[in-house]
């Protein structure tokens, strides 16, 4: 079947309430929801209303583990292994900053990581003394695993990376790097911020000791959602830096007992309208199927960088070997924010990826704020070619 007949994609935006409205190419920011998705958190949050938050919580709680269930279907994982939390970030702070770390001690990490994660390296690292490294790119932009192999030594005791970039299209070779990570036993932390929900994800496939996702990205999931996924053998070696009565037990006035479980990692009070609806999420994206998901998604963005390939003054900028839906661009002559007001102001989503927000990827390419574009199943080629047509009256 021809990659772009996985999908109905006729059901999958009648599914979609936003598409009516919205020519959406925003998705590595927050998809549109499906309609069950929004509907899953109104009507628990209706049900708080009428009869109170804990007990709708407790009635709630087989489907609040079947949450959990889901997850781990989604990531080839066991439910043990599945933290829900309240954001991304939040997931992999809670496992990066529980990992032990003193003087010499080395992170590598890759040029295409965020912000946010560089700033926690460079945190600990100024608490402790560890030393923050940046792994080569290979000739194609995407992480050098020769470059990571080189680096390895018994004071490396991080290996973290982004899988895919928030300011381009590429997708490093985190299966490589897990090989890697493991035959050296060095833990890693994968950032999956923009590949759940868009590729097909497998923790053993990747072999990596803990990964961490929002839901409102690829997944469609809520704002205020997040998953993490923490590999038993990591688990039994960390603490976590904040602990709570759901995360432990209370066994005796002076004595307390952590949770074995990734729970560990979890804090009792939580949003569960946003839960469910991360629930309903991932049921929606595992009833399509990842593989037919990633098909799409993959075979949409390609064409869409050869057709801005083709206006004149539009460069795309999407580096690796490998690519996924997210297409970065400039347009000659065009700060990326008035671009993408000026789509905003055509009824088409898209997002800037600050230079700022990349110091050690955009500044080394001599590259600016860029307008990004990040496709989905339910958008069409005509929402590309829209796209692609206001883009060229810009350059013009």
């Amino acid at each position: 079947m021809n990659c772009m007949q996985d999908v109905d994609v006729g059901r999958a935006r009648a599914e979609t309430p936003g598409c009516a409205r919205v020519t959406h190419l925003d998705n590595a920011g927050a998809a549109l929801p499906p309609a069950i998705v929004t509907d899953t958190v109104i009507a628990h949050l209706r049900e708080e209303a009428l009869r109170g938050g804990y007990r709708a919580a407790a009635e709630a709680a087989p489907r609040l583990d079947a949450v959990r269930e889901s997850v781990a279907t989604l990531l080839n994982a066991h439910g043990d292994d599945i933290a829900l939390t309240d954001n991304a970030t939040r997931g992999w702070q809670a496992v990066f900053y529980a990992l032990p770390f003193g003087p010499g001690d080395r992170i590598l990490t890759s040029r295409a990581e965020y912000a946010s994660n560089v700033i926690a390296f460079l945190q600990v690292a100024e608490r402790t003394g560890a030393r923050v490294e940046v792994v080569d790119d290979d000739p194609s932009g995407q992480l050098d695993v020769e470059d990571l192999r080189r680096r390895l030594d018994e004071r490396v005791r991080l290996i973290a990376i982004t899988h895919v970039p928030t300011q381009g299209g590429l997708v490093n070779p985190a299966e490589e790097v897990g090989r890697i990570a493991a035959d050296a036993g060095v833990p890693y932390l994968l950032d999956a911020c923009q590949s759940a929900g868009q590729l097909d994800l497998d923790v053993e496939r990747l072999r990596c000791d803990a990964l961490s996702a929002p839901g409102r990205k690829y997944l469609r999931g809520p704002r205020g959602t997040g998953l993490l996924y923490v590999r038993p053998r990591l688990r039994e070696r960390l603490t976590p830096a904040v602990l709570d009565l759901h995360a432990a037990t209370w066994t005796h006035p002076d004595r307390y007992e952590v949770e074995e479980t990734a729970r560990m990692f979890e804090t009792w009070e939580r949003d569960v309208a946003a839960i469910l609806g991360l629930g309903a999420a991932v049921d929606h994206a595992l009833s399509w199927g990842l593989p037919a998901i990633e098909r799409r998604v993959g075979t949409l963005a390609g064409r869409l960088r050869d057709a801005l390939r083709e206006v004149p003054g539009v460069r795309v900028h999407d580096q690796g070997v490998r690519k996924c839906g997210i297409v970065t661009f400039t347009v000659e002559g065009r700060p990326a924010a008035e671009v993408h007001g000026r789509l905003a102001a055509r009824g088409v989503n898209t997002s800037v990826s600050l230079r700022r927000y990349a110091r050690y990827d955009l500044p080394a390419r001599g590259l600016p704020d860029l307008v990004r574009a990040s496709v989905h199943y339910y958008n069409t080629e005509d929402e590309l070619h829209r796209l692609v047509e206001a883009v060229g009256g810009m350059s013009r």
